[in-house]
């Protein structure tokens, strides 16, 4: 048989609003169940909160409302992909995770003007699959917009009480 051809990617697939996605799998670092998230005061809405995983605090965002999808209830499918992104790993709440899966790259339509925007551009492009059409994003640029919100999470919030103002006392 041939030689196996040197022009194919690896993904990890997750689904969310009825479609398929996947991402480069050297930027996923692990998956895991969705677990409680701590809230951050003025956070975006599409940024979660934080969760602490094996000792390092990660942001976690909504990918969904990240793309400007409907946002749905979640479910025991959910899961959280973390990725490594500008830098540092970040939790993204998908609805499920499908399998990690090889393609060729010859399967694979680069993005057009026709399926882009300007607030679209983290498209790679749309894989043709035997299942049906995959889409790929670039997760590094879905989350640009992020990078600086995300770090903004990752750091600690001062101490209300460390506000030095007396309460106002009512007669």
């Amino acid at each position: 048989m041939a030689e196996e051809s040197m022009s194919e990617r690896q993904l990890v697939i997750f689904q969310f609003a009825g479609e398929r996605y996947g991402v480069n799998i050297q930027d996923v670092r692990e998956i895991i169940r969705t677990q409680a998230v701590t809230k951050i005061p003025s956070a975006p809405e599409h940024v979660l909160g934080v969760i602490d995983l094996r000792d390092t605090v990660i942001p976690v965002i909504d990918l969904r409302q990240r793309l400007s999808l409907e946002v749905r209830a979640e479910t025991d499918d959910n899961r959280i992909v973390v990725v490594e992104a500008h830098g540092q790993q970040v939790g993204v709440l998908v609805d499920a995770v499908q399998e990690v899966l090889r393609i060729q790259d010859d399967r694979v339509e680069a993005n057009s003007a026709i399926v882009t925007t300007a607030d679209s551009y983290y498209i790679e492009g749309v894989a043709r699959l035997d299942e049906g059409l995959l889409i790929l994003l670039d997760i590094e640029k879905a989350l640009d917009r992020d990078s600086e919100a995300l770090d903004e999470a990752r750091q600690p919030q001062p101490e209300d009480d460390a506000v030095s103002e007396q309460p106002a006392l009512v007669a």
